[in-house]
C-alpha cells in the first residue's frame, strides 16, 4: 500500500460512489486523519481525469489529487492500493520566455521537484523534453471580418455511440478562423534568435506541433497557417493555434500585430516554452504499470507523449489497470490490431522515444480497420466483459449494432442482379452495363452516388428496415466501401510478413535514395536506426506500413536488376564460347 503524505497535493474530487467529506482533507477537522483508497490518481489533466473516471467506473474507491500550492491545508496521510502518476510537464518543469527562465510546470503553477527527485532515487531513467504554447489574445481585438471562416460540421457527429446527436445545435457552435504568417513574421523571428534561449536548447521538442521559430528555421520563405480558436463557449480569449512562441513578450506582441486580422490584437498572456522531465517509457509494461515499483502506474506526458488524445488514452488504460491490480485480476492490454491505444503503448513500451511522441494513423499496420465508426465493435465488448468499465446501456447498444451490421451485410451480399438491371433500378449510379458478371447489392453500395436510402428505395424488401437508424445506414455504407481495400491491405500485410527476413543493403543512403517514395521523417529514422531487415524496419516508430511496402519493392526490384546484370556476362561468355566452337568446327 502506498502512503502519500506531505506531497504538496490537495483533493480535487472523489469519483467513487462512496463520497468522503472534503473537510477531512481540506483542514476543517481538528486533527489530520488517514484515508484509504483503492486508486489514487495524481494530476488533474487529460490523463488524470480519464484515469480517475476509468478506475471509478470499474468500481474502485478513487481519489483524484491535483497540485495547487495555494490549497495545501493539513498534513493528512492518504493510503492507496494503486497510484497513477499523470504529472504532465510538472516534473522539474521550467518555463522559458525570451532569455528568462522560471521554475514552473505551467504559467502560475509551481513544478514538482521533490517528486522528480524521488522517482530518480527509485532508479527510474529520466530524460528531458520541451514543448510550448501560443499567446492568448483578446477576442474583441481580432478583426474576424477579413478572415477565412471555418464553420462546424452540420450535422455534428457525437463522440459517443450511445448519442444520436450532440448537445449543442450546429448554428450555436463557435467557428474558427484561418489566417497566415508572412515574411515580416519571419524577419522578427530571425532578427531576434539571440533573445530566445528555448530554441537554442538541444532538448528535443515536438516534431509535429513545432514553435513558429522552429517552422521559420526549418521551412524558410513559407507562409504558415494560424488557426484562431475560441478557448471556450464563454471565454473572451482566442488561442492562435500554430503560433507557439518563446520570444520576449514585447516581440511577441510585435509579431502578432503583423498578421492579417490581428493588426490591433491585444495580447492577454504571452506564449512560453516548457522544459520538463519525462521517464523512459520502456520502464513500464503494456498495462502502464512500472517495472520497478508494483502498483505504480504512469500515464500521459510523463511517458514522453504530447497531445490531449494521447494523454487521455493512456489515462483510461492506467485507470483500468490500477483498478484491476487492486482486485488481483489480469491486466487489460489493447493490441496493435485492436486500436490506436495499442499502437501508441506498444511503440512506447518496446521502443521508447527521444522526442515528444504523437499518435498518427500512419503508425498503425492495420489502420483501415481502426476507424472511428467501428471502435465500439473493437473495444466495447472487452471493456464490458473483461473490465466492467462499460455500462449496460452502452453494451446493449453495441450488441444491437453488431448484430444489425452482420445481418445487413449478409442481406446485401445475398441480393444479386445484372448490371443492366441495377442501372434500371438506380439510374443515378455510374454502373457500367458492359459488365457481364452479376453485382451484389453490397457492390452497388460502394458507388459514391449510392447510399442505403437510395438502395432501399430501389429494393424496399428486405432493405427498408436498415434505414430506420441513421448510424446503421451510414455504417453499412462504410463497410461496403472498405471491403475491397481491406482485402488489398491484408495482401500487403502478407507480403511484408513473407519477406520480414529480407536483408536491407548496408550501404543504402536513405537520405538521398531515389526511385522510392519515402517521407523525410521515414528517411531520417531509417538513416538513424540502420535496420538490417524489412521486419526490423517495420518496427521503427514513424516508419509507416506504406513506406515498408515501398522499401520492400524497391529492394526486391534492385536485387532482381542486379541478378540480371550478373547473368549478362555469363550469357555473353556462353555466346562467345558457342561462336568459338563453331569456328573451330569449320
Amino acid at each position: 500500500m502506498f502512503s502519500l503524505r506531505g506531497c504538496g497535493l490537495c483533493v480535487a474530487a472523489s469519483l467513487s460512489k462512496k463520497h468522503l467529506p472534503l473537510a477531512r482533507f481540506l483542514g476543517d477537522s481538528a486533527a489530520p486523519v488517514a484515508a484509504n483508497f483503492d486508486v489514487v490518481v495524481i494530476g488533474g489533466g487529460h490523463a488524470g481525469t480519464e484515469a480517475a473516471a476509468a478506475a471509478a467506473r470499474c468500481g474502485s474507491r478513487t481519489l483524484l489529487l491535483t497540485h495547487r500550492v495555494d490549497t495545501i491545508a493539513d498534513g493528512s496521510t492518504v493510503h492507496a492500493e494503486s497510484v497513477v502518476l499523470t504529472t504532465g510537464t510538472f516534473l522539474r518543469g521550467v518555463i522559458v520566455i525570451g532569455l528568462e527562465t522560471h521554475p514552473a510546470g505551467r504559467l502560475g503553477d509551481q513544478p514538482s521537484i521533490g517528486l522528480a527527485q524521488t522517482l530518480e532515487k527509485l532508479g527510474f531513467v529520466v530524460g528531458r523534453l520541451k514543448t510550448g504554447t501560443p499567446p492568448r489574445i483578446a477576442k474583441e481585438s481580432v478583426n474576424f471580418s477579413i478572415l477565412n471562416k471555418q464553420t462546424p460540421d452540420n450535422p455534428s457527429i457525437p463522440f459517443s455511440f450511445i448519442n444520436e446527436t450532440v448537445w449543442i445545435k450546429p448554428e450555436d457552435q463557435l467557428p474558427c478562423y484561418l489566417t497566415h504568417t508572412n515574411p515580416r513574421v519571419d524577419e522578427i523571428v530571425l532578427e531576434n534568435l539571440h533573445l530566445n534561449s528555448h530554441i537554442k536548447e538541444t532538448t528535443r521538442g515536438p516534431r509535429y506541433c513545432p514553435s513558429i521559430e522552429s517552422k521559420v528555421l526549418r521551412f524558410p520563405n513559407r507562409l504558415h497557417q494560424v488557426w484562431l480558436e475560441p478557448e471556450g463557449m464563454d471565454s473572451d480569449l482566442i488561442y492562435p493555434q500554430g503560433l507557439s512562441v518563446t520570444l520576449p513578450a514585447e516581440l511577441q506582441e510585435k509579431m502578432i500585430t503583423c498578421i492579417k486580422g490581428l493588426e490591433k490584437a491585444k495580447m492577454i498572456q504571452p506564449g512560453y516554452g516548457v522544459q520538463y522531465d519525462y521517464l523512459d517509457p520502456r520502464q513500464i509494461a503494456p498495462s502502464l504499470e512500472t517495472h520497478l515499483v508494483q502498483r505504480l502506474f504512469f500515464a500521459g506526458q510523463i511517458n514522453g507523449t504530447t497531445g490531449y488524445e494521447e494523454a487521455a488514452a493512456q489515462g483510461v488504460i492506467a485507470g483500468i489497470n490500477a483498478s484491476l491490480r487492486v482486485k488481483r485480476k489480469p491486466p487489460f492490454v489493447v493490441s496493435r490490431t485492436e486500436g490506436y491505444i495499442g499502437v501508441l503503448i506498444d511503440d512506447l513500451t518496446t521502443l521508447g522515444t527521444n522526442e515528444p511522441y504523437r499518435m498518427f494513423t500512419s503508425r498503425a499496420e492495420f489502420r483501415l480497420s481502426l476507424r472511428p465508426d467501428n471502435a465500439d465493435s473493437r473495444l466495447t465488448f472487452r471493456g464490458y466483459k473483461e473490465v466492467g468499465c462499460v455500462s449496460q446501456q452502452r453494451y446493449e447498444r453495441a450488441s444491437w449494432m453488431k448484430s444489425s451490421l452482420e445481418e445487413g451485410i449478409s442481406v446485401l451480399k445475398s441480393i444479386e442482379f445484372s448490371s443492366s438491371k441495377w442501372k434500371k433500378l438506380i439510374p443515378e449510379a455510374s454502373i457500367s452495363i458492359g459488365k457481364s458478371l452479376p453485382l451484389r447489392a453490397l457492390d452497388v453500395l460502394k458507388y459514391e452516388e449510392v447510399d442505403m436510402k437510395l438502395l432501399a428505395k430501389a429494393i424496399p424488401e428486405p432493405l427498408k428496415k436498415y434505414i430506420k437508424c441513421r448510424e446503421l445506414a451510414e455504417r453499412l455504407k462504410i463497410e461496403a466501401t472498405y471491403e475491397s481495400v481491406l482485402f488489398h491491405q491484408q495482401q500487403q500485410i502478407n507480403e511484408v510478413q513473407q519477406d520480414e527476413a529480407l536483408q536491407l543493403p548496408k550501404d543504402l543512403d536513405y537520405l538521398t535514395l531515389r526511385d522510392v517514395s519515402l517521407s523525410y521523417e521515414v528517411r531520417e529514422k531509417l538513416h538513424f536506426s540502420r535496420p538490417e531487415t524489412i521486419g526490423a524496419a517495420s518496427r521503427i516508430p514513424g516508419v509507416t506500413p506504406a513506406a515498408i511496402i515501398n522499401l520492400l519493392r524497391f529492394v526486391k526490384t534492385t536485387q532482381q536488376r542486379q541478378m540480371a546484370m550478373n547473368e549478362l556476362p555469363k550469357a555473353d561468355q556462353s555466346l562467345c564460347d558457342t561462336e568459338s566452337l563453331e569456328e573451330s568446327q569449320l
